[in-house]
């Protein structure tokens, strides 16, 4: 595996996975750092392969970073850090919790656990976040949170939001799966709402395998937090040997692992490296589209806020043979996402999100990932430039 400064100076496309129809470049790549092999060697060989000290160091340096006077709390998967800050926002069965209906479906799976009832709120049509004057619309004294969700590491338009939350003095949950390293109107992603979720899923910013940060800013909170992702036991009084000590809440087995921190700590001194380096190839690709006919990159005129640059998105006309273009000169796509709606389990497709249906058939997902240089960039935007 070349070191991150490499990447920038060489194009290593003989080093792609190979796609269905030969040699190209790959719409997602992990990036693995060369320490994290040695951080999980090192694991492998100590008392600790559960959660022990690394998870509690990788908590530390990534509040640290990224969770302003918050703490960080490291589970097993970006999901169960939805699940959980669910459970602490206090979430009831019955109550309605306004979501985007354009996101992972990991978003709303964990309602389905909990009874609560999903209200889906439009995208909107600039950055496929969420709707704010759809939030609006729907929010009531059912309401008990709105969840938002950065699509593609583009925050949301948090002022608003928090406003309309204030309003009716309930939280809102950040989905920040997409949006490590982002910044609104000077603040960091993880430091703004009561709860942000983070994902460090296999081809996230940085990821542990699988794994999950949620930053909680109510310090009173954490204690629950300890408990609840560990079968509701309270592992500090266990630890001193107290079997006195009851379990009176219902628990899940969310922790992280000492292997996922190793390579999340390895991660983490790489991580202005790598930040830098997906939002060059977004910047490349904002330079190289700008004025090509039938595409409109998504997310890229926002001077108050920063890109996480995990995705890049834009709409194109003739989705299929524009993929089918790509995919002629070796280049994958895909739209990655899909509106939630169109699930059975999650109440089947909706007529009340018109600017979903109106980007439905139009958005596309490009190359972004480590493994790939600026000069992957520009011929990738030399094809479309071609027409399709």
């Amino acid at each position: 595996m070349k070191n991150v400064e490499a990447l920038h100076k060489e194009k290593p496309m003989n080093e792609l996975p190979v796609m269905n129809d030969g040699e190209g470049i790959v719409l997602f790549h992990p990036y693995v750092p060369k320490a994290a092999i040695q951080g999980v060697t090192d694991v492998l060989q100590s008392r600790w392969i559960g959660q022990g000290p690394r998870v509690a160091q990788f908590e530390k340096e990534f509040s640290h970073r990224f969770a302003g006077s918050g703490t960080s709390l490291a589970v097993g998967s970006g999901t169960d850090a939805l699940h959980l800050a669910y459970l602490l926002a206090g979430l009831q069965e019955g109550d309605e919790v306004i979501t985007p209906v354009f996101t992972c479906t990991a978003t709303s799976i964990p309602f389905l656990y909990m009874g609560v009832k999903i209200v889906f709120a439009d995208v909107d049509p600039n950055t496929l976040n969420i709707s704010v004057p759809h939030v609006r619309e729907l929010i009531n004294e059912k309401t008990k949170a709105i969840v938002c969700v950065h699509y593609g590491g583009l925050p949301c338009d948090m002022t608003e939001l928090l406003a309309i939350a204030n309003e009716y003095n309930i939280p809102v949950i950040e989905d920040a799966a997409h949006a490590l390293g982002a910044t609104y109107k000077g603040k960091k992603i993880g430091e703004i709402s009561p709860f942000t979720m983070f994902s460090f899923q296999a081809i996230k910013h940085i990821t542990t395998g699988d794994g999950g940060m949620l930053i909680v800013q109510n310090k009173e909170l954490v204690a629950q937090a300890e408990r609840i992702r560990w079968f509701g036991i309270d592992r500090s009084n266990k630890q001193k040997g107290t079997w006195e000590n009851d379990i009176w809440e219902v628990g899940y087995k969310y922790q992280m692992t000492d292997i996922s921190a190793a390579m999340g700590l390895a991660a983490l001194q790489e991580f202005d490296l790598i930040l830098a380096h997906r939002q060059k190839l977004f910047e490349a690709y904002k330079v190289g589209l700008k004025g090509s006919a039938g595409i409109k990159l998504i997310g890229a005129e926002y001077a108050d806020r920063t890109h996480a640059a995990w995705l890049c998105t834009a709409l194109v006309e003739k989705r299929m043979e524009f993929m089918k273009f790509l995919r002629d000169h070796k280049i994958e796509s895909g739209q990655v996402h899909y509106r939630n709606d169109r699930y059975s389990i999650l109440g089947g497709r909706r007529d009340d999100l018109p600017n979903m249906d109106a980007v439905e058939e139009n958005y596309i997902v490009l190359p972004l990932h480590m493994h790939m240089t600026v000069e992957d960039v520009e011929y990738i935007c030399s094809v479309i430039k071609k027409g399709w």
